[in-house]
């Protein structure tokens, strides 16, 4: 409660002093929310849907005369953002507002015709952290294709990607696609959910795209050249294991090793930070990487043993095994490479393990979007040539994005 009420001050305080990126639920608010006034809405959003003073944009609506509130949408992780990835949810019912909360991670991944009934309005409202394979942009698509298929106008409630325009790794292919990756974008698409909105419907890379009424409430005073620190604001985290910005920055790269036999650091006080295994030599590893010159990260040897965390990771790799690791720490949010660090990092684990270090090779296309970083790997190609291997593809993929850019 302390440390809530401690955010909130931070949060009010950065606003007054007028140095305070502004969300679009900011922006909505500020002007009184008039697309919504005389509207039934559906809500789609979890704990990350709050203003610059943490109040919840559920809340705001129900405290509105003016709007009435008919369903609340979870994505995963649910509502309130404290289940464990991969775990299916139920419905509830929101104690604060009465309104109805229907799980659209689970069997279902988009509204149905019954839970719309009487909707006139959709608003998405989920904090991103920029990855392909996070799977809020996916239920933001499902969410778009629900709205074209029902008359139903969608309003994408913008916020800041904490890592940035920095664009990174292969494009989706059409027969890699799956929840963790359902467009043809790159692993680090360096655009605010907005933006992305933009280019799914202009695309029709939906059902219904050119039928989709889309609105964007967009940011002010975000400048995504630089760190999130300099937004002013608070760090929430957007699922469990997502708990600081240099875990984010780390993401697109560490996440690749879900794919593997090596810890990413579910289990620990530190996912994607502290990464490892219980057949490494953490100072090896360091020093092979360390000669690919490698910018913008500190790295250090470290030992810990993953363990049961409920919410947040169960039955982790090497569960109650003393791992040998790296203790990654980004020092350079802009620039630094995630994915090209992940990509030296397993060639080397390859190279130095090659009897132990495992990857999965269906696990592994869903995750990097094509089937070569596989058979790359094994064939034992360089870091470098897999890494030029999709260049042009993602200039390709920077150049379309050109026209979506809205800050």
């Amino acid at each position: 409660m302390l440390q809530k009420a401690a955010m909130l001050l931070t949060v009010s305080a950065l606003a007054l002093m007028g140095c305070s990126a502004r969300t679009g639920l900011d922006n909505a608010q500020k002007e009184g929310f008039p697309m919504f006034k005389g509207k039934s809405v559906g809500v789609v959003t979890n704990h990350t849907g709050v203003n610059r003073d943490g109040e919840h944009l559920v809340d705001l609506l129900h405290a509105s005369d003016e709007v009435t509130l008919k369903a609340i949408f979870a994505p995963e992780h649910g509502f309130r953002g404290d289940e464990e990835g991969g775990i299916h949810l139920e419905n509830n019912i929101d104690p604060r507002s009465g309104a109805p909360i229907y799980s659209i991670y689970g069997t279902l991944r988009k509204p149905t015709e019954a839970m719309l009934e009487g909707i006139d309005v959709l608003i998405f409202d989920i904090q991103d952290v920029g990855a392909r394979f996070y799977t809020y942009i996916s239920t933001m698509g499902y969410i778009m294709e629900s709205g074209a298929e029902n008359g139903i106008p969608v309003y994408i409630m913008d916020r800041p990607n904490p890592i940035g325009r920095l664009a990174e790794g292969p494009i989706m292919q059409q027969e890699h696609m799956s929840f963790i990756g359902k467009y043809p974008i790159p692993i680090r698409h360096g655009m605010s959910v907005g933006e992305l909105a933009l280019m799914i419907r202009d695309k029709g890379w939906i059902n219904d795209a050119d039928k989709l009424e889309l609105h964007i409430v967009e940011c002010k005073s975000w400048d995504p050249g630089k760190p999130f620190d300099k937004t002013g604001m608070a760090w929430i985290d957007p699922s469990p294991n997502m708990r600081n910005v240099n875990e984010a920055l780390l993401y697109p790269g560490m996440c690749l090793f879900e794919a593997t036999n090596f810890s990413d650091g579910r289990g620990t006080e530190h996912p994607f930070e502290w990464v490892g295994a219980d057949y490494i030599n953490s100072q090896d590893v360091i020093a092979a990487l360390a000669e690919r010159k490698l910018s913008g990260i500190r790295m250090e040897a470290i030992e810990y043993v993953p363990v049961d965390m409920p919410g947040y990771a169960m039955n982790p790799k090497f569960e109650g095994k003393t791992c040998q690791g790296l203790k990654l720490s980004v020092t350079d949010p802009v620039n630094f490479k995630s994915v090209e660090f992940g990509v030296h990092l397993i060639q080397i684990l390859q190279t130095l393990y090659p009897d132990d270090f495992v990857m999965y090779a269906p696990r592994m296309g869903r995750t990097w979007g094509n089937g070569d970083f596989y058979t790359g790997i094994l064939a034992g190609k360089s870091a470098d040539e897999i890494i030029s291997a999709y260049q042009q593809e993602l200039s390709q993929f920077i150049k379309l994005r050109e026209n979506y850019l809205l800050y």
